[in-house]
């Protein structure tokens, strides 16, 4: 099962944030976020190109590979080079596009492994047994500063550079995603959400709504995040 909720949150003009989720017919279990930055509708087309990219490229290439661990983390890091193209020279083409980038998380399940793609500081979460594990390190000033020992994690939920990214697709020629496989476990359930939910609402509040709450938490978080101030769109995709 699969819940997803997508909002513009209450400080935004747009939402730049895009999702996608496989349907349950097909044969790839793919899940997409990407939380788009520019100008004026320039991150709304960075995500909403990256995602269509991506599943593009896996849909075309996933039967073409052998169907091991190695081969699939490639077409994963392989998919999101292509979408950072793709972003990349459509920045270049028009003017009112120019420096548009986006984050982008990628987790395509396959024989009880999740395989996942990052970059930026949407983030990926895992439930299993009660306790909530974040997947991804954010590619951030911010998460620079902590792991340098400068600032504590509690400094960094409040610092005023904690939106500047050292690390987005799109904004250059050339990308380094961070790519994973984990083992999954039955009633695992994975998080995929943009920063427009984890800067307003705590990480053991997302643990809870979503262990207690699974079928109406993406909707519930995304009331949360609004009642927090919703100051960024909001985007929850729960995968069970």
């Amino acid at each position: 099962m699969v819940f997803a909720k997508t909002d513009i949150g209450k400080a935004r003009e747009l939402n730049q944030d895009y999702y996608y989720i496989s349907s349950p017919e097909d044969a790839i279990k793919l899940y997409i976020l990407a939380d788009g930055m520019g100008g004026y509708k320039g991150g709304e087309v960075a995500s909403g190109l990256a995602t269509e990219a991506v599943k593009e490229y896996i849909y075309e290439n996933f039967d073409k590979i052998e169907k091991q661990r190695d081969e699939i983390l490639k077409l994963i890091n392989d998919a999101m080079l292509y979408a950072n193209k793709m972003v990349y020279e459509k920045s270049k083409e028009v003017e009112e596009f120019e420096g548009m980038g986006t984050t982008l998380e990628i987790c395509l399940i396959y024989n009880n492994k999740a395989y996942t793609g990052h970059i930026g500081d949407s983030r990926i979460y895992r439930i299993r047994k009660g306790i909530m594990r974040k997947l991804t390190k954010d590619h951030s000033y911010v998460q620079k500063l902590v792991e340098d020992g400068k600032i504590t994690r509690e400094e960094a939920n409040t610092h005023p550079k904690k939106n500047m990214l050292m690390k987005a697709l799109g904004c250059m020629p050339f990308v380094e995603p961070d790519i994973r496989a984990r083992n999954m476990e039955p009633n695992d359930i994975l998080i995929m959400c943009s920063d427009g939910l984890t800067n307003m609402v705590k990480e053991e509040q997302i643990c809870i709504e979503v262990t207690q709450n699974t079928q109406t938490a993406a909707e519930n978080l995304v009331k949360l995040a609004n009642e927090s101030g919703g100051y960024d769109n909001i985007t929850v995709v729960i995968i069970m």
